[in-house]
């Protein structure tokens, strides 16, 4: 879409004011996509070009799989190692190309930052808003002239305060929040199995993967990078190295994939109290948390105000360890020295173990154990094939291809194709790389009906279609 706006080395000084609150209520203006402008002095050419989409698409969309472009497995199979030498070059490529862009806008303002996002990647970006500061993001996409898009995750135990907030923010900015939710199935499970309050006993991990880091990536999957609201100085030994864009390590967007999406931080390097003196100098709305002492916002059980001289994280899960203040969303932005003692969500027990909630659940999926899965590589012939997926519930790259593998399962449930999983960590982990091929984590296995020898997937592309594609050429 080409915008009668300058780029964002030249953006105008002249920012049309935001109208009144009356006039405001009075703007018939249409919408583009999920942006109103607030003012008619925003003129957008709607030129597209043949690189941006003809509509908006919902945040949650799956992408249009084109079938003539989608390799054969029987090729990807027979490429073998050339395949994957190839991905090596393209994501080392993509960043590089990052880590470079990073450099140059290391001193550049958030206007310029998100500037530079929007232009970039168009419709097939997002913020996401949390309800809490991070309104400012929303403020500086306005300023810039150019439409965005804006999500939420609504976890279903967030404050009423933040709801009203939500609804104060969409009227005040003429916009629609695109809200992500749970899965009901998986909420309903893990309430009647553990209560409602089983993050207080065991650790808030299993919880924040169900009702946010899930649903989170299932946003992703429609697009092709995201922005966030992190920042250098908001959690103590986690989030120090933020980059202000970055290719995101552990989540994948709408082309699947390492390095299909990019994250994009505007406000990395900005201050806590320099957000805070932005908002009150454009007069942007606020949580009425903030005025209660609440600094850090997440689900109302596990929010609670802070003291005078307290770190704003210490709000969140403060039984927890104080370097445990990670949900999930953002694990991919832990100081590497810190990845040993966090789990999968970016979180540790008070007593320092490092447990972790399993992954890959679903009742079309079936755990195998050490003997199952000999069992399975024995038989030469088998009553159906199976595919398995060689994990370790820690593993990043193992919880960002969780969705596409669930969602694999659900496909080929009464196919005559079986789904399987073996955890092949720890003491398992001999065992797998000796007689399973096991490299990395996540490895996928094939087990083909009439062969006992298992085919494995050589591609880094863990998407649902490459992943069907690979089964429906070998069984």
């Amino acid at each position: 879409m080409a915008l009668a706006i300058t780029s964002s080395t030249a953006i105008s000084p002249s920012i049309p004011s935001r109208p009144s609150n009356t006039s405001f209520h009075e703007l018939k203006a249409p919408f583009i996509g999920s942006f109103r402008p607030l003012d008619s002095q925003y003129q957008l050419s709607m030129n597209y070009s043949n690189k941006r989409r003809n509509s908006v698409k919902p945040v949650y969309a799956e992408p249009k799989r084109n079938d003539s472009i989608v390799p054969l497995a029987a090729a990807v199979v027979a490429a073998g190692a050339e395949v994957e030498e190839k991905e090596e070059v393209v994501v080392t490529q993509q960043l590089e190309d990052y880590d470079q862009l990073a450099k140059q806008l290391e001193n550049a303002s958030p206007l310029e930052i998100m500037d530079r996002a929007l232009s970039k990647f168009g419709n097939d970006i997002a913020i996401a808003f949390s309800g809490a500061e991070d309104v400012s993001l929303i403020e500086y996409a306005r300023l810039t002239g150019r439409p965005f898009r804006v999500f939420s995750l609504d976890t279903g135990r967030l404050n009423p305060e933040t709801y009203r907030f939500f609804d104060t923010v969409e009227k005040h900015y003429g916009i629609h929040i695109e809200y992500m939710f749970p899965d009901a199935v998986e909420v309903q499970a893990l309430v009647r199995n553990k209560g409602l309050f089983s993050f207080y006993e065991d650790g808030h991990q299993e919880c924040c993967r169900v009702r946010k880091v899930r649903p989170l990536r299932r946003a992703l999957k429609g697009l092709r990078a995201w922005i966030t609201g992190q920042r250098k100085d908001q959690s103590p030994g986690t989030r120090s190295e933020v980059p202000v864009v970055q290719v995101d390590p552990v989540f994948e967007g709408m082309d699947g994939g390492v390095g299909s999406l990019v994250k994009w931080n505007p406000v990395a390097n900005v201050k806590g109290e320099d957000v805070w003196n932005f908002l009150r100098a454009m007069n942007v709305p606020v949580n009425s948390l903030h005025s209660q002492g609440y600094i850090s916002i997440g689900c109302e059980p596990c929010t609670r105000p802070v003291l005078p001289g307290e770190h704003e994280r210490e709000g969140r899960w403060w039984w927890e360890d104080a370097k445990a203040k990670e949900c999930g969303l953002h694990k991919g932005n832990l100081k590497r020295e810190d990845l040993a003692q966090h789990n999968g969500d970016g979180s540790v027990h008070a007593n320092g173990s490092a447990t972790v909630a399993d992954i890959f659940v679903s009742r079309n999926l079936v755990t195998l154990n050490r003997g199952g899965i000999e069992n399975l590589l024995r038989l030469e012939e088998r009553r159906e094939p199976w595919i398995v997926v060689l994990y370790a519930p820690w593993c990043q790259f193992c919880q960002a291809m969780e969705g596409s593998y669930l969602e694999l399962a659900e496909k080929l449930a009464g196919s005559g194709v079986m789904v399987g999983k073996f955890r092949a960590d720890g003491e398992q982990k001999p065992f797998a790389q000796q007689e399973l091929q096991l490299g990395s984590f996540p490895t996928i296995l094939f087990f083909p009906k009439h062969s006992s020898q298992p085919i494995k997937y050589p591609s880094e592309k863990r998407d649902v279609d490459s992943l069907m594609a690979f089964v429906n050429a070998l069984r």
